[in-house]
């Protein structure tokens, strides 16, 4: 960023209101992750996980945000607060940012202040930011290029090329989702005066950034067999096949909040249609570009284009500006209430803040209905809230069940279960129960292999009695774990304890591998 935004003028000023908006987005957090929520998430047990697999990739993702966690939790622990404080000031930067833009597309402080505001009250982003994960980052890394990208056209400065080649090859290194960007960025380039770089070697010089910060991830997945795009072909024919483009689409105005649809498509016509708006004509081709992207996929997931918007509601806030300016702002308060009446009214639907109860007392009276982007049964919960329930009961019972088994017992036998959520629990209370390390087929789980377990004694959460002894020669019920808000298919898990596997597991080990 421009040293100008912290000089003693603006900290007096905008800049001065966009850190406050940013001071109550990362409040918002810290309040809901120290005295609400419902408990760790799923995928924050096996992102706890590979954190403790370091490596140049993974199934699943690159490895960036990964590492990240690794010396997160280094520094500040396991808890909850702790393991989602990172995501939580990544928000707060988006919100910062966002404003910035809006700035710079010539934004005054009601502007800056209804972008920031948008951003704020946007659904998908309190919820990407109430957990950790990839997806915090990877929206501050597309807000932090579209910034970029506004100062390379006003300034034309060729750093700005340096800085976009770092800021793509970090975002590929976080998700690769990013290559929709660099797409989106390429059109807009070949299709604005901003073609004129290609006669430079400064768009190069950014691509050989990017692909050198992304390459150790080209390499891990060339060493293992093609993993990551496996496990995309496996997820969209399978947990992902019945999303369509129309629920794609439906979905851009859920999760941004119904109440800042106006802004963004507004933005979006400001970008094509106005003349001021024209010179970051890029904007409109990066979001155009990677919407057509994910739309001809055909089961792409509506969350996926959510990286976009924040230049959006920034292009947005400008037009209202400009619009309102002609009335003297006299509906500036009105515009206020609605974002916010809205970013109320909406934000339990994504935020974990009410009791659980209470959420779907409130749930109900919305009419809104439990969803999940992967055809699974619901119960009372939508996915993302019930994959928060039922994690530390899962690892108490095994426990429970392990040490029943003598001492002799216990050295030789193997924890195993088939989804990383289940694995991830045992792993990440390991220590509290007194457990060893679990096993398991999915995603990097089925990598990290049988670590040494032969087959002799395992204990297993969940499945079917039929499958295990069909492999096993005794296979026991130990227990039952249950708990009424979880997924349906985490719910009255049995436990097995199975013994002698008709064949060593190192043989067997190769039939298990499930990516997805």
């Amino acid at each position: 960023m421009r040293s100008t935004i912290f000089s003693r003028q603006t900290l007096t000023g905008s800049t001065a209101v966009l850190l406050v908006f940013a001071l109550v987005k990362l409040l918002i957090h810290f309040y809901t992750n120290a005295f609400a929520g419902y408990g760790i998430f799923r995928d924050e047990l096996y992102y706890a996980a590979c954190s403790e697999h370091l490596s140049a990739g993974y199934v699943d993702q690159p490895p960036l945000s990964i590492f990240i966690l690794a010396v997160s939790r280094m520094l500040f622990g396991d808890s909850i607060f702790a393991i989602r404080l990172l995501p939580a000031l990544a928000g707060a930067a988006t919100v910062f940012m966002t404003g910035l833009m809006t700035r710079e597309l010539g934004g005054g402080k009601f502007a800056q202040s209804i972008a920031s505001i948008a951003s704020i009250v946007s659904l998908i982003y309190l919820g990407y930011d109430s957990i950790y994960s990839m997806n915090s980052f990877d929206v501050l890394l597309w807000t932090w290029s579209a910034y970029v990208v506004i100062l390379l056209v006003k300034t034309g400065e060729k750093k700005f090329w340096l800085e976009l080649g770092l800021i793509l090859g970090l975002g590929l290194l976080n998700k690769i989702s990013v290559l929709w960007l660099g797409f989106g960025l390429l059109v807009g380039v070949l299709f604005t005066p901003e073609r004129r770089w290609l006669k430079t070697e400064y768009p190069y010089i950014a691509g050989v950034i990017a692909f050198a910060l992304f390459l150790p991830f080209i390499l891990w997945n060339a060493t293992h067999d093609l993993a990551h795009l496996e496990f995309i072909r496996n997820a969209s024919s399978g947990k992902y096949a019945s999303l369509n483009p129309m629920t794609f689409l439906s979905g851009q105005v859920l999760f941004q909040n119904p109440v800042t649809l106006l802004l963004w498509l507004s933005g979006l016509a400001w970008l094509i249609f106005s003349v001021e708006g024209k010179k970051f004509r890029i904007l409109a081709y990066l979001y155009l570009t990677a919407a057509l992207i994910l739309i001809l996929n055909g089961h792409s997931k509506s969350e996926y284009l959510s990286q976009a918007y924040p230049m959006l509601f920034a292009a947005g806030a400008v037009w209202f500006e400009r619009w309102a300016s002609r009335e003297k702002l006299r509906w500036m308060k009105p515009a206020y209430a609605i974002l916010l009446s809205g970013g109320i009214l909406l934000a339990p639907v994504a935020l974990p803040i009410l009791p659980v109860e209470s959420y779907i007392r409130y749930a109900d009276a919305l009419g809104i209905t439990p969803s999940s982007a992967e055809a699974k049964q619901l119960d009372k919960l939508p996915q993302f809230y019930a994959d928060m329930f039922g994690w530390e009961d899962k690892a108490a019972a095994v426990a429970k069940v392990f040490h029943e088994l003598t001492p002799e017992e216990q050295v030789k036998c193997a924890i195993f279960s088939d989804n990383y959520g289940r694995c991830g629990a045992i792993d990440f209370y390991s220590k509290k129960f007194n457990l060893p390390k679990s096993i398991g087929r999915h995603n990097n789980y089925w990598l990290w292999g049988p670590r040494g377990y032969t087959g002799e004694l395992v204990i297993v959460l969940g499945g079917g009695l039929k499958d295990k002894q069909e492999i096993f020669e005794s296979v026991t019920v130990a227990d039952t774990v249950k708990n009424k808000y979880c997924m349906p298919y985490e719910n009255n898990l049995a436990i097995y304890v199975c013994r002698n596997l008709k064949k060593p597991l190192r043989e067997f080990w190769p039939t298990l591998r499930h990516y997805d």
